[in-house]
């Protein structure tokens, strides 16, 4: 799997939303329960990450739980019960099964359904068993992408992303061995330089064997229990059936065809901020932050000022509810969490990144 990819650091931050958007429960809390530490051969930092640039996958199933405590602030009620709040907090559930680069499948389960994602060659399927409905669409011949959605669905998957932060503002480390899902595994730590930043550390657990990554944890500054993990709670290395990737609509199933090359509805934009003249970003590594021009100068405080009270608009009512704030940058709205800021201002930008509020009001200043 590639490992030092040129994405911003946020790109893993972000995607965990798409993941928990489409789940609504899952495993029980304590399946990252520690297990005794294993006796491993020393190896260094960067010998970590040879293995992860040199290992090669070829079949991998299993069950990864994800578990997410960012910190936000209650704002369920305003949103109901499908709200920003319920989407970022809680424990999650999914099998994966990879079979080469243009074979997998994602199985996102709850207590009332299941949305799969699976890729079969050039056919991607999307499947919600609650809905019963199913998308198709057919990727154009000598597509690069190795999966279909963007989603972060296992550990190595937001280990790609944190690693391609790597440079002068990270230090990296060897930390503890562990054993996860039953495999020994190395740790690898990256700690941020950037006093702005509010990731801590990033802790990846990598099987000693298979050079997989097994685990990934965040830890917002000022904590010792991670504010985002994801971890393989069992792991195959055998390849998967091939009937795994076949996808046979179920009876009475909706099935929609989309258009070759059409981006599915709702998926994230993909081009680089320096492609999208509405999106450009400022700074570099784990100081990034994104700026968006919001459709409509003024929209978010005119949006808040239109939220009465008992408002059933979700998206006003939150606006309503977030702080005021205000400085020599103008004014707006403020949303924080343990590893994140998005600062709206009066003036339509949305203002964002894993850094402090300070580091927002800099870059909203100039």
């Amino acid at each position: 799997m590639s490992v030092l990819k040129s994405r911003p650091v946020l790109r893993w931050l972000v995607p965990v939303t798409a993941v928990v958007t489409v789940i609504g429960g899952g495993a029980a809390l304590g399946t990252f329960a520690a297990q005794a530490e294993p006796s491993l051969p020393p190896r260094t930092a960067a010998q970590l990450l040879v293995d992860l640039q040199t290992s090669r996958l070829e079949g991998l199933s299993g069950t990864v739980v994800q578990r997410a405590d960012l910190g936000l602030p209650p704002l369920a009620n305003l949103v109901g019960g499908d709200g920003l709040a319920g989407l970022l907090t809680g424990t999650h559930t999914l099998r994966v099964w990879h079979s080469g680069p243009d074979r997998q499948r994602i199985a996102l389960q709850d207590t009332l359904g299941q949305h799969d994602v699976i890729r079969n060659g050039r056919d991607v399927w999307t499947w919600n068993s609650r809905s019963n409905t199913a998308t198709h669409r057919t990727l154009p011949e000598a597509t690069g992408s190795a999966r279909a959605p963007e989603l972060p669905a296992t550990p190595g998957d937001a280990a790609d992303r944190a690693l391609a932060a790597i440079d002068p503002s990270t230090e990296v480390s060897v930390g503890r061995s562990a054993t996860v899902a039953g495999r020994s595994a190395y740790e690898l730590v990256l700690t941020p330089r950037d006093a702005a930043s509010l990731v801590h550390q990033v802790r990846i657990a990598i099987d000693s064997r298979e050079h997989v990554p097994l685990r990934f944890e965040v830890f917002a500054d000022g904590s010792d229990q991670p504010a985002f993990e994801m971890a393989f709670t069992q792991v195959s290395y055998a390849r998967p059936d091939a009937d795994q990737f076949a996808f046979n609509p179920p009876p009475g199933v909706k099935v929609t065809e989309e258009a070759a090359g059409k981006r599915p509805a709702h998926a994230p934009d993909k081009r680089p901020a320096g492609e999208r003249p509405d999106v450009r970003t400022v700074g570099e590594g784990w100081g990034t932050v994104v700026v968006a021009r919001l459709d409509g100068a003024g929209a978010p405080a005119d949006r808040a000022k239109a939220a009465p009270g008992g408002s059933t608009d979700g998206p006003a009512a939150l606006l309503g509810a977030l702080p005021a704030v205000s400085g020599d940058w103008g004014s707006g709205r403020l949303l924080t969490g343990k590893l994140f800021s998005a600062l709206l201002t009066d003036d339509g930008r949305l203002i964002a990144g894993a850094v402090t509020p300070e580091r927002l009001y800099e870059v909203a200043r100039g």
